[in-house]
């Protein structure tokens, strides 16, 4: 039997349209979970705290969003899905067992398709991705900068992955302390190399003219002879050859065309390459958008877990898509800023769940949705989260006691909620 508490709620909210302050709030959590992206992105101003990005603190943050996520799917997400598909049958059923039994065979045909999509957005995902083959530079550079080719070019371009896209991503980190390391010892040396001698010296250089005048005019002496024996070479050189300076000119005329025509090429295939690769992240992370918004409509602490949850393991994703694109371009601000277009795109899961909800909310599409949500969130949890915590902690020191900590604060969150 179906809570009162809940089947009143439900119908209260399937017979008006959304209350625009719980949209608007629903907006606001789903836009912060997404902006946590930034934080592990800003990493690339201070080169000084990768360090701290070990591998278990990898995998037990990505251990605890999955714990969280699946276990608010399981137990509160599906439940809700079978309850508005139980409410939305009492209509056509008197027999309770058998509307029982139909309202969860619908839950769990929502549940499975919301696997099947995730399935297809990940096939989506990749075949985007397969425009770029992951290999060694030219330079010989190592795998773990992740720069894709393009297979009908050469030239390198840069393109940021999901957490989970990652081939090595043991070995990825492992680059990114050496880059690390590389660039604080750089830096101390550039310090240092700033004695006291060898400010001295150049400042006795650069005095040194002063001191001796005469040497500064035999110095221009010599240089207004040179200039002189220049012009009248270069006198010479347009007589004997003004035919041969012609021809030279039209190749370098033709030259600078094929120049200018290679570099917007260049620049159209960045474009290209990277409005695909906005593409890519944006549908593999708009179900969490999704699932944060529909779940603070109905609920506004199953909301705030999932938008927990999300942020947890966004701070290292941005850490993820901007350390890559850091060190291979050595600009700061365009990895920072590729580290929040990977959080920024969650609103558009958003957009979707107001496009169906916006003008009310029907029990059906109420507990379509809540199933494919939580079919989503699982298989988020098993094909991306988990599989990563486990590459970093190959020998399960802390991804299973993670999930079990994330299961346990949710339950417990839960729990204290509904009492008080």
């Amino acid at each position: 039997m179906l809570c009162s508490k809940h089947t009143s709620t439900l119908s209260t909210m399937a017979e008006g349209e959304l209350n625009a302050t719980s949209v608007a709030l629903a907006f606001v959590v789903v836009i912060l979970a997404g902006l946590s992206t930034g934080i592990g992105a800003a990493i690339v101003f201070f080169p000084r705290f990768i360090k701290y990005a070990t591998r278990r603190v990898l995998a037990s943050a990505l251990g605890i969003s999955a714990g969280v996520m699946m276990y608010v799917s399981f137990i509160e997400i599906f439940v809700k899905s079978n309850q508005s598909f139980d409410e939305h049958l009492m209509s056509v059923y008197d027999d309770d067992d058998k509307r029982s039994g139909i309202a969860n065979l619908y839950a769990t045909l929502s549940f499975f398709l919301g696997v099947l999509i995730n399935v297809l957005l990940d096939y989506l995902v990749r075949k985007i991705s397969n425009e770029h083959v992951h290999e060694k530079s030219s330079r010989g550079e190592p795998m773990h900068h992740l720069v894709h080719r393009c297979p009908s070019d050469h030239d390198e371009v840069v393109i940021p992955h999901c957490i989970g896209c990652s081939p090595d991503p043991v070995g990825e980190l492992h680059e990114w302390h050496r880059q690390a390391e590389r660039e604080v010892s750089d830096a101390n040396k550039a310090v240092d190399t700033l004695s006291p001698d060898e400010l001295s010296h150049d400042s006795s250089d650069k005095s040194s003219d002063l001191k001796h005048p005469e040497n500064r005019d035999v110095s221009e002496a010599e240089h207004i002879n040179q200039s002189l024996e220049q012009k009248a070479e270069e006198g010479e050189s347009k007589k004997r050859g003004v035919s041969e300076l012609s021809s030279e000119q039209d190749v370098d005329a033709n030259e600078t065309d094929e120049m200018k025509i290679t570099d917007l090429k260049e620049k159209k295939k960045l474009v290209r390459m990277g409005f695909q690769t906005a593409i890519a992240i944006a549908l593999h992370n708009f179900p969490e958008g999704l699932a944060t918004f529909i779940g603070f409509l109905d609920d506004p602490s199953i909301g705030i877990s999932f938008a927990i949850a999300i942020a947890i393991h966004n701070i290292p994703e941005g850490l993820c898509v901007a350390l890559p694109v850091y060190y291979a371009t050595g600009s700061r601000p365009k990895a920072f800023w590729w580290g929040i277009l990977s959080g920024v795109t969650e609103p558009i899961g958003a957009l979707i769940g107001w496009f169906f909800f916006r003008n009310g909310l029907n029990l059906v599409l109420y507990g379509l949705m809540f199933g494919i949500v939580g079919g989503l969130m699982v298989m988020i949890s098993l094909r991306e989260l988990l599989p990563t915590a486990f590459r970093y902690d190959p020998r399960d020191t802390i991804v299973t006691n993670s999930v079990i900590f994330g299961m346990a604060v949710m339950s417990l969150s839960l729990v204290l909620f509904t009492v008080f």
